[in-house]
């Protein structure tokens, strides 16, 4: 199949190239001219383990082309997916801007039928939206060609995006009519090989699926960060009722774990997109409100433990901070919880010492650009000289089971301070180390 990806940034660039690598011919376009030259080189713009070299062999063998011509990508196509940004705006509603922008790029320019596919996270009624801008720039040509709009919502995880594309749980597809269900059908075939999981909906039912399930995980992180945090003033470890609560298989362990609260790309932005949504039909989303403010405050639950164990002056101190992006296996650090400890830190006084396996050059050029009080160091170990406690705020799997007697030779004072409760397991307390953790009273 021939297939148009609009937009090549983190969707659009996963989506395409996971296509390709099933052999359909996929053209990424994006009005982003240093973008698409740096990929025409083979300069990768994000980190997503097996995607460079997945865009690297789809190139070379012709399956997979970048271009910022949209009118010449549109040619031919069966298929063209909208995988633009939708940026939340000042009122919390998902901003739509580019993605209609797209819509009224391909009206202007279409010469056959297409069947449009919306692969951003849009709100519900984002598919009619696009339909009516498309119609209208038709009708402005006094062109009468078919089209169709198509909603299938991404389910990517960072870290795991190939995986998630190549073995999905679940592709939901939501049409109108047979012709598009058939179409869509006939593009996800080769990934759904040794089962079917394509689930066929109405269009706004497909739109609100992806919020749906990013606040139901939202909603289990907040859950049991709160959990952790009566657990702590009540002498109960979060660690085992963790255990407890997640054999009930309808319950289960995924999602559960204690910490920091999440970040990145997804969780905020739909939460408070779902919030205005419900808003806007006249209902007060109340338990999607709690697990927002239970995210806010959670943020800075380290650096409040490191400020109640140091003091509120924190002038002198220096700290070494292991992780900051929002997650494992990417740079993303998009509402990371890094970024509101150190930035509490800082407040009180205090320096930090930083190391990530990725996201060092996304912090030390975006999130913390100009910021004397932070440096950066190469490796783990790095950034323990002269630092007075450690931090972990990233689970990454090199700080899984770390040297703690080396640990203990170059901190100032044994102390950790744990933001996903990676050494709750280990018996830090024999070694000599004040261990902090979320939900359990410091041992």
């Amino acid at each position: 199949m021939k297939i148009t990806i609009i937009g090549s940034g983190y969707v659009g660039l996963v989506t395409g190239t996971c296509i390709a690598e099933r052999g359909n011919r996929v053209v990424c376009i994006d009005n982003n001219t240093g973008l698409i030259n740096n990929l025409n080189k083979g300069i990768i713009p994000i980190y997503e383990p097996g995607l460079e070299p997945m865009i690297l062999k789809n190139v070379k063998r012709g399956d997979l082309f970048f271009s910022t011509d949209l009118k010449k990508g549109l040619q031919e196509t069966e298929l063209v997916f909208i995988a633009v940004g939708t940026p939340m705006g000042e009122d919390g509603s998902a901003d739509l801007t580019a993605v209609l922008k797209v819509a009224q790029q391909i009206g202007e320019n279409m010469d056959h039928e297409l069947i449009i596919v919306n692969k951003s996270t849009v709100p519900v009624g984002t598919a009619d939206k696009v339909s009516e801008v498309v119609s209208k720039a038709l009708a402005s040509r006094d062109k009468n060609i078919p089209f169709d709009v198509v909603s299938n919502p991404e389910f990517l995880k960072e870290g795991a995006a190939i995986q998630d594309f190549m073995k999905p749980d679940r592709i939901v597809v939501g049409a109108s009519n047979e012709r598009s269900f058939a179409k869509m059908r006939q593009l996800y075939a080769p990934f759904l090989r040794n089962h079917n999981r394509l689930i066929e909906m109405d269009v706004r039912s497909a739109e609100m699926t992806k919020y749906a399930a990013n606040a139901m995980l939202a909603t289990k992180i907040s859950f049991i960060n709160e959990i952790a945090n009566i657990c702590e003033l009540v002498g109960a470890d979060v660690n085992k009722v963790r255990l407890g609560i997640g054999s009930d298989s309808r319950i289960g362990y995924d999602f559960i774990y204690p910490g920091s609260g999440y970040g990145g790309s997804c969780f905020p932005k739909d939460i408070k997109a779902l919030r205005k949504m419900a808003s806007d039909a006249g209902y007060e989303a109340q338990i999607l409100t709690s697990v927002e403010r239970v995210n806010d405050f959670q943020k800075t639950v380290i650096a409040d433990k490191v400020i109640k164990r140091f003091g509120e002056d924190l002038n002198g101190y220096t700290f070494a901070l292991w992780g900051l992006a929002f997650k494992p296996e990417t740079d993303d650090m998009r509402e990371a919880p890094s970024i509101y400890t150190v930035k509490k830190l800082l407040r009180h006084g205090a320096k930090i010492q930083a190391y990530d396996p990725k996201a060092g050059e996304t912090a030390r050029k975006f999130y913390f650009k100009g910021e004397k009080g932070v440096t950066y160091a190469d490796t783990k170990y790095g950034v323990l000289e002269g630092a007075d406690a450690l931090i972990l705020l990233t689970e990454w799997k090199e700080f899984n089971a770390p040297d703690f007697h080396y640990i203990i030779e170059k901190l100032k004072n044994p102390v950790i301070f744990d933001g996903r409760n990676q050494y709750s397991d280990f018996n830090l307390k024999e070694l000599g180390i004040e261990y902090h953790q979320v939900g359990k009273k410091t041992i």
